[in-house]
């Protein structure tokens, strides 16, 4: 009995830290009303469903909200008594962070500047500046021909992934199997039958692996499934986009 009760906690402490691998940031600057002087204090926060994320921020109005897990989450900020009525819509990435640039804070207006982006969905992305990692969101995984096939999912998403002739997956010359799959923080040796419908989302690094990965030759898979809360919070950034809310 002592030598399970041993075992179990080593299970539930690793099962733990993987679940806590993959979390994200959201980072920014807050300024005061038409100046470009620091709101030294600001609060910055983010509730998600009885869970709150904070951040205040410092002498030079740059303020971090750190182990935030991937996904849709709207940003709050409130300085000297007044909160900002219109909230800032972030999508946290895996292992990254969102960047909101500079608010302009206002009782009741967010002012930031115009940005316009291109992009090509085919490149790498980079997140934490400078990391190439190819990431796909459930949008993504929605509008993708080949969502109803995992691996062939997978194989799309990087030119550094194979499909062999028995349909196994190879990263960068690397031997059949050896590479790591994750869902959820579970480490698993096969991908096996995962339905692209519960997928939230999905991260593959095909060389340069963090030291948290470094148990592997070949590439790392990860995948986050997708909860209720995150179908409410993708929800609720249409609702405010479109401007229901």
């Amino acid at each position: 009995m002592k030598n399970f009760m041993t075992v179990l906690a080593v299970v539930l402490m690793s099962a733990t830290t993987f679940g806590q691998d993959n979390l994200g940031e959201v980072k920014g600057t807050v300024v005061e009303k038409n100046t470009t002087v620091a709101a030294y204090g600001a609060h910055i926060f983010i509730n998600d469903n009885g869970r709150k994320y904070n951040a205040t921020a410092d002498v030079d109005g740059r303020f971090r909200i750190s182990g935030i897990p991937a996904g849709t989450y709207i940003v709050n900020v409130k300085y000297k008594g007044d909160t900002l009525e219109k909230r800032i819509i972030a999508e946290v990435p895996m292992d990254g962070f969102f960047n909101t640039d500079t608010i302009n804070f206002y009782s009741d207006i967010l002012d930031m500047p115009v940005m316009t982006v291109h992009y090509d969905p085919n490149e790498l992305k980079l997140i934490s500046g400078n990391l190439p990692v190819t990431t796909l969101t459930a949008e993504e995984i929605e509008r993708s021909p080949v969502k109803t096939d995992i691996k062939a999912l997978i194989n799309s998403m990087s030119s550094d992934v194979r499909m062999t002739n028995d349909g196994e997956l190879v990263f960068r010359g690397a031997r059949k199997g050896d590479m790591l799959y994750l869902m959820d923080g579970v480490k698993t040796a096969t991908i096996g039958n995962v339905p692209s419908s519960s997928i939230g989302r999905m991260m593959i690094y095909t060389g340069g692996l963090p030291a948290k990965y470094g148990d592997t030759l070949g590439g790392v898979v990860i995948m986050e499934t997708k909860s209720y809360f995150d179908l409410y919070r993708r929800w609720e950034a249409t609702q405010i986009r479109e401007g229901k809310m």
